[in-house]
């Protein structure tokens, strides 16, 4: 098949569409690169030893989308482009609901203007809000927190309208944990634009010499050590989670699944975990909690094991050694002078 990948080129998208091409389908990449990097593009090509195609756009221009989804004859969309911020969905919700809502709203109807029926969703565990119970089923109360996991519930329940009507649309959403690592060849990893929202490259970051200290916000949570407890997941595996979805939609119409490990790993066990891959000590500084932080939040997996066939093949360990590899190969990120050779 031909897939449109919205957002290709970020950290996520480019580890998906490494999967897609090495599965043999094609790709077109639609990005703005508002938070994406040019040079993500060139690596996924050699990594997988064909360019792919780029299209420069924004996810809420209908019209070029589906130009795109035409004149590539594209059979499906993976929608990963989206503002992913929690804290500054807080400070600027109409800004996400403008990229996140109305951009996948445009989107969809492009997909009909063009009679494409597939569309794998990328959501998020953020839709769950605090957890009522342990680990979070995909049957839990949904009661998210943030303007951002609002967005993401919100286009699920819009998709979930659009397939009720529709009998012929044919969807996958897949609700993320926390993504880590970065690809084994070290070519293509986290590179945020700013300052990280995400534990890992805040510590390859420290690690590199690039920022003084992890700050660690809250260590009295009721957790084994006090600080919060996450489900972190490959990124590989996670995108290795889009390919069987992509699969899986030939033989179900609707599916709702989370994708992690099902294991709690502690923001101190990581940067024990983190440090014994760098061999480097990793300073850290408490903070007070932040508002709405959860103390734990991890997976049940059995759901995707069930229709998709998929499990986290990759450990913490892992996670750590090919994070530490992207960012001690690329210091500066994909703006690192040696990022071309």
């Amino acid at each position: 098949m031909t897939i449109m990948v919205t957002g290709g080129a970020g950290y996520i998208g480019s580890h998906v569409c490494v999967e897609l091409m090495r599965a043999g389908h094609s790709i077109v990449i639609f990005d703005n690169f508002c938070n994406s990097h040019r040079e993500a593009v060139n690596r996924i090509g050699v990594i997988a030893g064909v360019s792919p195609t780029v299209i420069d756009g924004d996810v809420r221009d209908r019209g070029l989308l589906a130009s795109t989804l035409a004149n590539y004859r594209c059979s499906a969309v993976i929608h990963l482009a989206g503002l992913k911020s929690i804290a500054e969905s807080v400070s600027d919700p109409i800004r996400y609901y403008d990229n996140n809502v109305y951009g996948t709203l445009g989107l969809v109807q492009a997909m009909r203007d063009t009679g494409v029926h597939k569309l794998v969703f990328s959501s998020s565990a953020t839709v769950y809000g605090a957890p009522v119970y342990l680990p979070l089923r995909e049957d839990h109360p949904l009661a998210p927190c943030n303007p951002y996991g609002r967005t993401k519930l919100m286009i699920e329940q819009m998709l979930g309208d659009l397939a009720a009507s529709d009998g012929s649309l044919k969807i996958a959403i897949l609700r993320y944990f926390n993504p880590a690592g970065a690809h084994e060849s070290g070519l293509i990893g986290e590179d945020p634009r700013g300052t990280p929202n995400n534990v890992m490259p805040f510590l390859a970051q420290v690690a590199i010499g690039r920022r003084p200290h992890l700050t660690i916000f809250g260590k009295d949570y009721d957790t084994p050590d006090g600080t919060g407890v996450r489900d972190y997941l490959h990124v590989t595996d996670l995108a290795v989670g889009h390919l069987r979805a992509l699969d899986a939609l030939e033989r179900q119409d609707r599916i709702k699944v989370n994708l992690g490990t099902g294991r709690g790993t502690s923001v101190l066990d990581l940067v024990e975990a983190f440090s014994a891959a760098c061999g480097k000590h990793i300073p850290v500084v408490f903070a007070p909690r932040r508002e709405g932080d959860v103390a734990s939040s991890y997976a049940s997996c059995d759901l995707a094991q069930q229709i998709l066939g998929w499990r986290a093949t990759r450990d913490l360990k892992a996670m750590c050694r090919d994070a530490w590899k992207w960012q001690s190969s690329n210091p500066q990120g994909y703006g690192d002078p040696r990022s071309s050779s």
